[in-house]
C-alpha cells in the first residue's frame, strides 16, 4: 500500500504518509489513488484543485463552506513547511470546537484530510510554500464563511511568529457568532 493513514485526536481528520521512493534522480510518490483512500475509508469526489504560495508568517484562514457546498479537503505542501489546523464545526459532534494540526513540509509528502464540517487554516512556517489541497465541492461565494484565526474558545496553539492576515481572514467571527454545521 502507498498510503499510512494515521487518525488524528478527531479521528475524522486523517494524516496522510506517501511511500516515498527515493534514488539518485529524485523521488516518486502517489498523491492521491481513489481506491486506497476509499479502503482507509475516505470516500469522497474531489471536484477541484487549488493552489497558494505564501510568505513566511502569512496565515490563511480559519475557512469553510457551508451546504450544500460544503467542501472536504485533501491538503498538501508543495514547497516549503506549514502548520495545518482544522477545527471541528458541527454542533451535534462530540468534538464541536476542539482542533488539531499537523506540520506539512514538501520533504516529508505527508497530506492532511479534512472532512467536510470543519475550518480550515494554515500558518507559513517557511521563507515560501506553495500549499496544494483537493476540494470535494466547487468554490461558492454564497456558501464561503470563516471563524477568526485566534479565537480564545477554540484556542489553536499557533507557532509564536508574527501573523499576516488578509483583510477579510481579519473580519471573521468568532466560533459562537459564526454560522456552522
Amino acid at each position: 500500500m502507498p498510503f499510512e493513514f494515521l487518525l488524528t485526536e478527531i479521528p475524522e481528520v486523517i494524516l496522510i504518509k506517501p511511500k516515498i521512493f527515493k534514488d539518485e534522480r529524485g523521488f516518486f510518490m502517489e498523491t492521491y489513488k481513489k481506491a486506497e483512500f476509499e479502503q482507509a475509508g475516505i470516500h469522497v469526489d474531489f471536484v477541484q484543485d487549488n493552489q497558494s504560495r505564501s510568505m513566511k508568517g502569512v496565515l490563511r484562514g480559519l475557512h469553510y463552506q457551508l451546504p450544500p457546498s460544503a467542501q472536504a479537503k485533501l491538503v498538501r505542501c508543495l514547497s516549503g513547511r506549514i502548520f495545518d489546523a482544522a477545527v471541528d464545526i458541527r454542533k451535534d459532534s462530540d468534538t464541536f470546537g476542539q482542533w488539531v494540526s499537523a506540520e506539512l513540509s514538501a520533504e516529508a509528502g505527508e497530506m492532511l484530510f479534512i472532512p467536510e464540517g470543519f475550518a480550515h487554516g494554515f500558518l507559513t512556517l517557511s521563507d515560501t510554500a506553495d500549499v496544494l489541497y483537493k476540494v470535494s465541492a466547487e468554490y461558492s461565494a454564497l456558501h464561503e464563511r470563516g471563524i477568526i484565526w485566534d479565537d480564545p474558545e477554540i484556542g489553536i496553539e499557533w507557532p509564536d511568529l508574527d501573523v499576516i492576515l488578509s483583510d477579510r481572514d481579519k473580519e471573521h467571527p468568532g466560533l459562537e457568532d459564526g454560522e456552522v454545521f
